[in-house]
């Protein structure tokens, strides 16, 4: 029979290992767990089209930190919102801008043409570049990413996009760092972006 000191220690124990195996079962299903030596790999070989009609493929993130935001031109909120504080994070780092891609990749290829897209970027700056493709094209890179995206259809016919709303960091060689924090005044961001230079 357990005395009354060892019950409490025990329950909390089994708790814990509860709560592990029950975090791994969901990494697992997840597919984090990929032989459990990484995480699991963002990115991936991609050939989407700029606003300029100039082929854009994952060789172009080679050489400079990147930031990638999945989003579409529709978009009423998060989208400009997100595009405007990149923006300001260009505009602060200055000279710098030009050491760093920016990438507006879109979830929506039936609308967001090229033309669509140049138009739309004309809005911030100048150094981001809208992606966009083939359904196919599109559908790779987002899966490659981990983006989650999905058509709503709206109630007179046309339609809207659910999208994850996170911005990429990559590192020079193309690697996925972390999800980059725009919480911050756009100088504290500049200056954490420059590390990676």
């Amino acid at each position: 029979m357990m005395d009354r000191t060892t019950r409490p220690l025990v329950i909390v124990a089994a708790f814990a290992g509860s709560l592990a195996v029950g975090l791994l079962l969901m990494l697992w299903a997840l597919g984090g767990l990929r032989g459990m030596t990484a995480p699991a790999a963002i990115g991936g070989p991609f050939q989407l089209t700029d606003q300029s009609g100039q082929t854009v493929t994952e060789k172009d993130l080679q050489g400079k930190p990147t930031l990638i935001f999945f989003g579409f031109t529709h978009c009423p909120d998060v989208c400009p919102t997100s595009l405007f504080e990149i923006s300001e994070v260009l505009r602060a780092m200055g000279k710098d801008a030009d050491r760093v891609n920016a990438y507006f990749v879109s979830v929506d290829p039936d609308r967001d043409t090229s033309a669509a897209m140049k138009d739309y970027l004309s809005s911030f700056d100048p150094h981001l570049r809208g992606l966009t493709g083939t359904p196919a094209a599109v559908a790779k890179v987002l899966a490659d990413y981990r983006v989650y995206a999905r058509k709503v259809p709206l109630k007179d016919g046309d339609y809207t996009m659910d999208h994850t709303a996170l911005i990429y960091l990559m590192d020079r060689d193309g690697h996925f760092v972390a999800p980059f924090n725009l919480n911050r005044t756009p100088e504290a961001a500049a200056e954490d972006l420059k590390r990676y230079l």
